[in-house]
C-alpha cells in the first residue's frame, strides 16, 4: 500500500451488506423518502443507527426525493451497494483541527474500469453531504468514493458537559477519545462548531481537503485489492464532483492540481470567488441579509414563494427594514412603496437578477443570510466560540431559549446536523435587539465587516482574497453546470465570472446554465415552489456520464455543448421531457 502521511489515529473499516449497503444504509430509495430513521434509544443510538440516519439525513438535503419530484423514476436509482467503508481522521499542514475523510468500495469495484470519484460535501455538512451526488452516480457503476467533510461538519462541541464526536459517530467527553473537533479554550460556554470555530479558515484549504481525499482513496484501493496495488493516478481513473460548497472545494482542487491527479472535473452550482470577475459569498450574502427584505416588498414578487406572510401580506419584519435602512441613511425615500423601490434597484445594480431575489426569498424567509454571515465571519476571523463578531453565539435551544441540551439532542447531531446552526436543537442567539427589526443589529455589524476598514474587517477581506482558485492545467476535462434561477449562489457571481476567467486564460470548460434549475433540489418538494422550478442532480448525472465515456469510452470531449431547454414542472409530477435531456 503507498504511505500517506497526513492522516491521524486509525483507519476504521467496516462491512456493509446485508440490509446495510453503501448507499442507503438498507433504507432503499423508499426508505429514503420516509421519515428519519428512529433511534431505539435515542440517547445512546447503535453505529449503525447513527450512519443509516446521517446517510437519510444528507439525501434529504440534498436531492428532491417528493412525490412529485421524479427521483428512481424520471432519473437516478438507489440500488442495493454492498461493499466496505474505510474511514479516518485528516490533517491538513498547520491546521488546528482535523477533518473526516471516508471511502466507500463497492464489492463489485470494476476492474477494467478502475475508477475513482472524489467528492467533497455541500454546504456545511457531514461526510455523508454528497452521497446524493457522487454516491449514487459512482457506487452502482462500481467506481470507489471518497469523501471529505473540508473541514466543516456536525461534530458539534458542547461546553456543557465537554463532550464532542468520536470517528464513529459518538459522543465522548474531552481526553477520553480522538474528537472530530476539540477547542483549543478548554473552557467555554454554548456549542462550538468546526465550521465557524476551528480557528483555521478551512475554505482556504478545501482544495487540499479533496486532493488529499483522492489520495487516501487511491490507498484504500490498496488495501481493499492488495492484489491489484498499487492503484495509482495513472492506472485509475479519478472523477472529482461535488455542488454548492462542495463544487467550490473540486474547483479549488482543479487548481491545485500539479500532479496531474485528476482526470476530469464537474462541479454543480459551485460557491466559487474569481476575484476581479466575480463577488465573494461574504459579500452578497452580507448585502442580501441586510437589503432583500425590503426589497422583496416589490409587487412583482406577490406570487413568489415565501416572499408573503400566511395570509398573503408582507411580512411585518421586511416592512420594518425598509424604515430601518432609511433611518441609518441607506435609503433616501420617505414613503414606503419609494423605500422598496429604492431597495429594489439598489440590488439591481449591484447585479442581483430579477429571478435570483424571487428564488432567494426561500433563503431570506428562512433567515439564512444572517446564519451564514455569523458562521463564515466567525471562521474568517478565526474566532472562537465565546468571541463570534457582532455579539453572535451558538447554544442549545431549550422553551426558545439558550440552554442545556439532553442527551438525546446531542446524541443526534452527527447524524442530523447541517454543520451550520440553527436546527437540531441549536440556536443562533445574539445580534438583536427588542425593536420592530430585531435582526439589524448584528446584520449591519456582518456587512461592516465588508465594507469597513477597521481591523477585523481588513482581517475578513484578507481571509475572504485567500479562496480565489487558481487555474487548472489546460487539458484537464471541465464541466461546470449551474440553475439560472439559483438565489443563494447566483451565477452572475460565481459561475459565469469563473468560466469567463478560464476562458480569457486560454482554457475551454463546459457550463450549463440550465433555465428553471435553483439552488435546492431538496426545495422542490415543498407546495408552490417546485412548480416553477427542475432539479438540478439530472444534468449533474448527465455530465458525469459524458465525462466516463470520455475517459473509458474513448468519446471525444466536445469543446462547446448547448445547454439543455428543459420547462418547469408545474403543479404535476416531473416527466422526463421537462428536462430536455
Amino acid at each position: 500500500m503507498q504511505g500517506i502521511d497526513f492522516f491521524l489515529g486509525q483507519v476504521r473499516i467496516t462491512a456493509h451488506r446485508d440490509h446495510d449497503d453503501l448507499l442507503s444504509a438498507g433504507l432503499g430509495l423508499e426508505g429514503l423518502k420516509g421519515v428519519l430513521a428512529s433511534f431505539a434509544d435515542p440517547a445512546h443510538p447503535t453505529l449503525q443507527e447513527l450512519r443509516r440516519r446521517a446517510i437519510q439525513a444528507s439525501w434529504k438535503g440534498i436531492a428532491d426525493l417528493g412525490p412529485l419530484g421524479g427521483y428512481g423514476a424520471v432519473y437516478g436509482a438507489v440500488p442495493d451497494v454492498p461493499g466496505r467503508e474505510y474511514q479516518a481522521f485528516a490533517n491538513i499542514p498547520d491546521a488546528h483541527s482535523p477533518h473526516r475523510v471516508l471511502v466507500q468500495v463497492p464489492d463489485q469495484f470494476d476492474q477494467a474500469h478502475r475508477c475513482l470519484v472524489v467528492t467533497a460535501s455541500s454546504g456545511s455538512r457531514g461526510i455523508y453531504g454528497a452521497i446524493a451526488l457522487a454516491g449514487a452516480w459512482g457506487l452502482p457503476r462500481g467506481c470507489a468514493v471518497a469523501y471529505t467533510d473540508k473541514g466543516t461538519g456536525s461534530g458539534y462541541f458542547d461546553y456543557a458537559d465537554n463532550s464532542g464526536v468520536t470517528l464513529d459517530g459518538e459522543r465522548a467527553k474531552r481526553g477520553t477519545a480522538m474528537l472530530e473537533f476539540e477547542p483549543d479554550a478548554a473552557s467555554g460556554k454554548g456549542i462550538a462548531i468546526k465550521h465557524a470555530h476551528s480557528g483555521d479558515n478551512p475554505e482556504a484549504d478545501w482544495g487540499r481537503h479533496v486532493l488529499q481525499a483522492a489520495q487516501f482513496g487511491l490507498a484504500m484501493l490498496d488495501r481493499a485489492f492488495p492484489e491489484q496495488a498499487p492503484f495509482t493516478p495513472q492506472n485509475t481513473r479519478i472523477i472529482a464532483t461535488g455542488l454548492s460548497n462542495g463544487g467550490g472545494a473540486v474547483l479549488q482542487a482543479a487548481g491545485l492540481d500539479e500532479q496531474y491527479t485528476l482526470a476530469g472535473v464537474v462541479a454543480l452550482e459551485p460557491n466559487v470567488h474569481t476575484p476581479q470577475h466575480g463577488r465573494a459569498l461574504y459579500d452578497y450574502a452580507t448585502e442580501a441579509a441586510l437589503w432583500l427584505p425590503c426589497a422583496l416588498m416589490d409587487a412583482s414578487f406577490d406570487a413568489t414563494p415565501f416572499a408573503r406572510d400566511a395570509h398573503g401580506a408582507p411580512h411585518a419584519a421586511w416592512t420594518a427594514r425598509c424604515a430601518s435602512l432609511h433611518a441609518h441613511g441607506l435609503l433616501k425615500a420617505s414613503t414606503l412603496q419609494a423605500q422598496v423601490s429604492q431597495a429594489y434597484e439598489h440590488l439591481r445594480n449591484t447585479g442581483w437578477t430579477d429571478q435570483a431575489m424571487a428564488t432567494a426569498a426561500s433563503s431570506t424567509a428562512l433567515d439564512l443570510w444572517r446564519v451564514i454571515g455569523a458562521a463564515y465571519a466567525s471562521a474568517y476571523l478565526r474566532r472562537g466560540a465565546d468571541s463570534m463578531p457582532c455579539g453572535y453565539h451558538y447554544a442549545a435551544v431549550v422553551n426558545g431559549k439558550p440552554g442545556v441540551a439532553d442527551e438525546a439532542t446531542r446524541a443526534s447531531w452527527w447524524a442530523d446536523a447541517s454543520g451550520i446552526p440553527p436546527g437540531n436543537g441549536v440556536g443562533l442567539f445574539g445580534g438583536t435587539d427588542d425593536s420592530a427589526d430585531p435582526a439589524l443589529p448584528g446584520t449591519l455589524g456582518l456587512r461592516h465587516l465588508w465594507t469597513g476598514n477597521d481591523v477585523d474587517a481588513r482581517a475578513l477581506q484578507t481571509s475572504v482574497q485567500a479562496l480565489a482558485p487558481r487555474l487548472p492545467r489546460r487539458d484537464l476535462p471541465m464541466w461546470v453546470l449551474h440553475g439560472a434561477d439559483d438565489g443563494l449562489l447566483p451565477t452572475a457571481f460565481t459561475s459565469e465570472p469563473y468560466v469567463a476567467w478560464l476562458h480569457e486564460q486560454g482554457r475551454s470548460p463546459l457550463y450549463w446554465k440550465v433555465s428553471h434549475a435553483q439552488h435546492f433540489d431538496a426545495f422542490l418538494s415543498l407546495p408552490g415552489f417546485g412548480d416553477k422550478h427542475l432539479p438540478l442532480l439530472p444534468y449533474g448525472y448527465a455530465a458525469l456520464d459524458r465525462l466516463w465515456a470520455h475517459l473509458f469510452q474513448g468519446q471525444q470531449w466536445p469543446a462547446e455543448l448547448a445547454t439543455p431547454a428543459g420547462t418547469a414542472r408545474g403543479a404535476g409530477p416531473l416527466q422526463a421531457s421537462m428536462l430536455g435531456l
